[in-house]
């Protein structure tokens, strides 16, 4: 299990995140939602040792995150697709993937497991020899989730997975969360599209302006008339 507890963020005098406390439990789907600079790609970010934390603690199957360095949280089981994609636009799809994989030293594993992300990504084994910089968005996140998923992660973040693509996109983006997290990957998903969010998450949270307001399962955030009225633009 992932848990954060009274987590303070701060960027020069701004309170970024605001002793926020949440849990992402083994095997299940978490999802924060939130409108633009509410926090949640700076969560991530701190869990990934991406940004310092003021005070708080982020303990991964009860060992502390603060202070460790980036590669030893990957090599814990942690991995993110970031915002933006943030492929490597001058390699190939596969030595992108390759890229994802550069902790590991189990070589004949890493062969299969490129197989097993183009067997979730069908379009990336197509395009393996195409420089990453012209792929589509959407070929691009898929790259992205597959590159996070050659660290072989036991918890996948994703940031904005759905941003910018067109809806069709989306719907298999989407499908293919729920397919990992069949096969035993906890997801933390920080995602915009609330509705779409909700739906498939386990545990959600509301994050505003740096505190978490509301919290529960995804079925009943979806039904919660705050939210609602704030994220899925409906008032009744």
């Amino acid at each position: 299990m992932l848990r954060i507890k009274d987590l303070t963020v701060n960027y020069g005098g701004i309170n970024a995140l605001r002793s926020i406390s949440l849990d992402v439990p083994d095997g299940k789907i978490v999802t924060l939602i939130g409108a633009n600079g509410a926090g949640k790609s700076t969560t991530l970010r701190t869990i990934s040792g991406l940004v310092k934390a003021a005070s708080g603690s982020i303990t991964w199957n009860d060992q502390e995150l603060i202070g460790k360095p980036i590669d030893s949280i990957v090599s814990s089981g942690i991995a993110m697709a970031p915002e933006g994609r943030r492929v490597f636009a001058d390699l190939t799809t596969l030595e992108n993937l390759r890229i994802g994989a550069y902790l590991r030293t189990d070589k004949d594993q890493i062969e299969k497991d490129i197989e097993w992300v183009y067997s979730l990504f069908p379009r990336l084994k197509e395009r393996s020899w195409q420089y990453a910089g012209t792929l589509s968005g959407g070929e691009q996140q898929m790259l992205a989730v597959g590159r996070a998923l050659m660290s072989k992660p036991k918890l996948l973040m994703l940031d904005e997975p759905s941003l910018g693509l067109a809806p069709l996109v989306v719907q298999d983006i989407f499908k293919i969360i729920r397919v990992l997290n069949e096969q035993g990957v906890t997801v933390l998903l920080v995602e915009q599209n609330a509705n779409m969010a909700l739906k498939i998450a386990d545990l959600a949270y509301v994050l505003e302006t740096g505190s978490i307001t509301l919290s529960g399962s995804g079925e009943e955030l979806l039904t919660n008339p705050q939210v609602k009225e704030a994220y899925l633009g409906k008032k009744n």
